[in-house]
C-alpha cells in the first residue's frame, strides 16, 4: 500500500512538473490583428490601437511589469510566463526623446516603463525636416510622465531633429531604418 501511494504520488509530482516545464518561456502573441507572426500589415485601426497603448504606458495609465518598444514590435509583460508582442505600423518609426540639462542615461530600445528622464512634463519646440531640408514635424510637444517626448516618424529615413526649450537648444541627426534604436538620451541642451 505504502509503495501505491509513493508511486502515486511521483506521478503527480511528474505530471505537475511537466505541466509547468512546457508552459514556461512560452510566447505568446495577442489575439488582434498586428500580433507577432500575423501576416498581415497592421491596418489603420490596429496601428492606432498599438499607438494609444504606447501612449498609455509612456503617460502611465497603464502599467505592466514590462513594456519595451523596438523598432518593430512593442513588447508588454504583465508578470506572467508569457510575453505579447505587437508589430509596429509599416510605414511609421516609434522614437523616444529625453532632452536633458544635466542628467542622462544610456539607452537604446526604449523601455516605456523603465526609462526616466530628466524634464518630465516639460513643453519642447520639435521640428524635424528629411534629408533634403523638407519639413517633417514642426510642433511643441510635451514630455510625458516618464520625461520623454514620444515621436512616431516615417520609417526608412535619415532626419535631423532640432529641440528648444527655454532658450536651450539640442540637434542631433538619427535614422530610422529597422535596426535603429528608439530611445534618444543624448540631447543636451544648451
Amino acid at each position: 500500500m505504502r509503495k501505491q501511494i509513493v508511486a502515486g504520488t511521483c506521478a503527480v509530482v511528474a505530471a505537475i512538473g511537466i505541466f509547468i516545464y512546457a508552459g514556461s518561456g512560452e510566447r505568446d502573441t495577442a489575439d488582434v490583428e498586428g500580433a507577432q507572426g500575423s501576416s498581415q500589415p497592421v491596418s489603420q485601426a490596429a496601428a492606432q490601437d498599438i499607438k494609444q497603448m504606447v501612449s498609455d504606458y509612456s503617460s502611465r495609465a497603464l502599467t505592466s511589469q514590462s513594456a519595451s518598444i523596438t523598432s518593430t514590435q512593442l513588447i508588454v509583460d504583465s508578470g506572467g510566463p508569457n510575453e505579447v508582442t505587437y508589430a509596429l505600423p509599416e510605414n511609421e518609426f516609434f522614437l523616444s526623446v529625453a532632452p536633458y540639462v544635466q542628467k542622462t542615461h544610456p539607452c537604446a530600445t526604449h523601455s516605456l516603463t523603465g526609462c526616466q528622464g530628466e524634464m518630465a512634463g516639460q513643453e519642447f519646440d520639435v521640428y524635424i525636416e528629411d534629408a533634403e531640408g523638407k519639413e517633417v514635424m514642426k510642433q511643441t510637444l510635451k514630455s510625458q510622465p516618464n520625461g520623454f517626448i514620444d515621436l512616431w516618424l516615417p520609417r526608412d529615413q535619415k532626419l535631423q531633429i532640432t529641440v528648444t526649450h527655454d532658450g536651450k537648444q539640442a540637434k542631433t541627426e538619427v535614422s530610422t531604418f529597422e535596426s535603429d534604436d528608439t530611445c534618444l538620451t543624448t540631447m543636451q541642451l544648451s
